[in-house]
């Protein structure tokens, strides 16, 4: 394939690691490179394309998209969403894939704009129902994806295709060019896809860098070019809608980060996202710069600068990285440590530092500790609890409030604007976001000139129709609901069991455990009662004992009667009388679970 013949880089060691495969199907061909297909590439038609979000737009993370035109389908993204606050237990969430239940064979490819788990994330648990069909994306996108598929125990062989800016693919009747755009992470790409009812401009995650570190600026004249060819719909990046001005460059970055290592005295102790494979770069090479040995904690974030170092992504000098086991064996001036917990995970480098659960490393007075990245939603409280911590043990924390120590892998809303005018669109509908950050990049559309009517402001599961001349939000709905992972379960916890660990964690678990004698349906003994997160039993002697004579009068009743005992009745029965009973005692509503033991 001429796909693989340009990818063959100075990187044996990994070359069989990522080789693509053969052709899937008839659907996929591989076009030429040098002749660019113009727009009338398709035959106009009144046939229109659908588009179809089954997650990102509404909230930031869980990105998948699907494109149906006829019995051809092609997805972008296949991300997963971190938990929010009010379900315990659960590991994140991913998209929904009900829709394509026997449109299996009609899915052509899916392509991946970058390699963050907001767009790679669900890749192990839904590509095999999904048939395991093609999946297209950058080298280093393709090196991350193929390490998290290893770590689950039943993953199966990708059918990876490995792309760059300048290749052209088929996918039914779908055309597929790419542009270069800048993110956070390197081989970040945008995707021009030319359909029968025209060119759909689909951003990804971007920002426009000028001055970006170790990566090219964005493909500005390539997108230029693309709107002069006549964007039909552009479907752009809304998460950073509401910040004024130009994104931060990566510059600024790591200007602000030289003057940090110019003037710490003891150990820097940096934490940022494990995916940010450029800002790892310039700390490594700062702390080169300065003559300082880094060391690296965290599976996660080890295993990513792997990926990039192999693909030459990353560029490490022989003998700079020590073990962490071995930072305490130099000088402070002359250590950095790199890892993960700015997030204040529990498990993560830093907590466990501040926790004083690190083997390797504890707080000295003089450390420096740059908070490299922003405080995702939901996280301030544990973060801000963290960086106290910290504190109290000598360390000088620095973080992007501060000093611009930063820079965010989205647009900015002067960024988001310059994108609009480069496409010149038809239609545009803003993706990526809650519906606030969406509302917010219409009102700049519609500042740019695009007419209101042109702009779609579409939710989850909604069906988007276009068309060469008009575009509609229908009122088909598709499902979206939240498909939650918890451990090796991949959506057996559902909205009743998140309702009772909710419940649990709000007021607690309130057990009830009575005997009966199955002969004379008497209560044997005391019925036994165990409390968790309710109350405090030894001084709550007198509502245990009002809940038992409850307890012993419902069961009398309800075993006394004539005829055969219905005992699910009986505990369902129990359950709510005893339920209304505390509530009625302490304004609480623990989770009553009553046992009925026959002997």
């Amino acid at each position: 394939m001429m796909i693989q013949k340009r990818f063959q880089r100075p990187v044996s060691a990994i070359k069989s690691h990522f080789a693509p495969a053969k052709q899937p199907n008839a659907a996929f061909k591989q076009t030429p490179m040098p002749a660019r297909q113009p727009i009338s590439r398709y035959p106009a038609s009144n046939i229109p394309v659908r588009i179809i979000p089954l997650g990102g737009l509404e909230e930031v993370g869980r990105n998948m998209t699907a494109f149906e035109y006829g019995s051809d389908i092609i997805i972008i993204d296949m991300g997963l969403q971190f938990p929010e606050e009010d379900m315990p237990g659960i590991d994140y969430i991913i998209p929904d894939i009900s829709y394509f239940k026997g449109k299996e064979k009609n899915i052509r490819g899916v392509i991946i704009t970058h390699g963050h788990y907001d767009h790679i994330g669900a890749i192990p648990h839904l590509i095999r129902p999904l048939g395991n069909p093609p999946i297209f994306a950058t080298p280093l996108t393709i090196g991350i994806i193929k390490k998290r598929e290893e770590d689950y125990p039943d993953h199966i062989k990708l059918n990876l295709h490995m792309v760059n800016k300048n290749d052209k693919i088929d996918l039914g009747k779908f055309h597929i060019e790419f542009f270069h755009i800048n993110h956070n992470i390197p081989d970040g790409i945008g995707i021009a896809i030319f359909t029968p009812a025209g060119l759909i401009l689909y951003t990804g995650d971007f920002k426009f860098d000028f001055s970006p570190v170790n990566d090219a600026p964005a493909d500005i004249g390539r997108i230029a070019e693309l709107g002069k060819r006549g964007v039909s719909l552009l479907m752009s990046d809304s998460t950073d809608a509401e910040t004024p001005g130009h994104s931060v460059s990566e510059q600024t970055i790591i200007e602000t980060l030289g003057r940090i290592f110019e003037n710490a005295k003891g150990r820097i102790i940096a934490v940022t996202f494990s995916s940010l494979i450029s800002r790892i770069q310039h700390i490594i090479t700062l702390a080169e710069r300065h003559g300082r040995k880094v060391a690296l904690d965290g599976y996660s974030l080890k295993t990513n600068l792997e990926i990039a170092k192999q693909l030459s992504y990353v560029h490490i000098k022989k003998g700079t990285l020590i073990k962490i086991q071995d930072v305490n064996k130099y000088p402070s001036n002359q250590v950095v440590v790199i890892g993960t917990g700015a997030q204040g995970e529990s498990n993560a480098m830093l907590m466990r530092i501040a926790n004083h659960e690190h083997r390797s490393v504890n707080i000295q007075k003089g450390d420096t500790i740059i908070f490299s990245s922003s405080v995702v939603p939901g996280n301030e409280r544990t973060v801000q609890g963290l960086k106290d911590t910290l504190c109290r043990q000598g360390a000088k924390i620095i973080h992007y409030k501060m000093m611009d120590v930063h820079a965010g892998g989205h647009a900015y809303r002067e960024d988001l604007k310059m994108m609009i005018n480069l496409a010149h669109p038809n239609f545009f509908i803003p993706i990526h976001g809650n519906y606030y950050m969406r509302k917010i990049h219409s009102e700049l559309a519609e500042l740019t000139g695009i007419n209101p009517q042109n702009i779609i402001i579409p939710d989850n599961g909604n069906v988007v129709e276009l068309t060469p001349k008009s575009i509609r939000l229908t009122k088909e709905k598709v499902p979206t609901n939240y498909i939650m992972v918890d451990g090796l379960g991949v959506g057996d916890v559902g909205e009743i069991v998140l309702r009772d660990r909710q419940a649990m964690a709000k007021d607690g678990i309130f057990t009830i455990i009575v005997i009966v004698d199955s002969k004379t349906k008497k209560i044997l003994g005391e019925p036994d009662i165990i409390s968790r997160g309710f109350i405090y039993m030894k001084e709550s002697a007198d509502l245990l004992n009002e809940t038992k004579k409850k307890v012993r009068d419902v069961v009398t009743l309800k075993t006394q009667a004539e005829g055969p005992i219905n005992w699910a009745y009986v505990r369902n029965n129990l359950r709510d009388i005893i339920g209304e009973f505390l509530y009625a005692k302490t304004q609480r509503r623990p989770l009553v679970l009553p046992m009925i033991i026959e002997v």
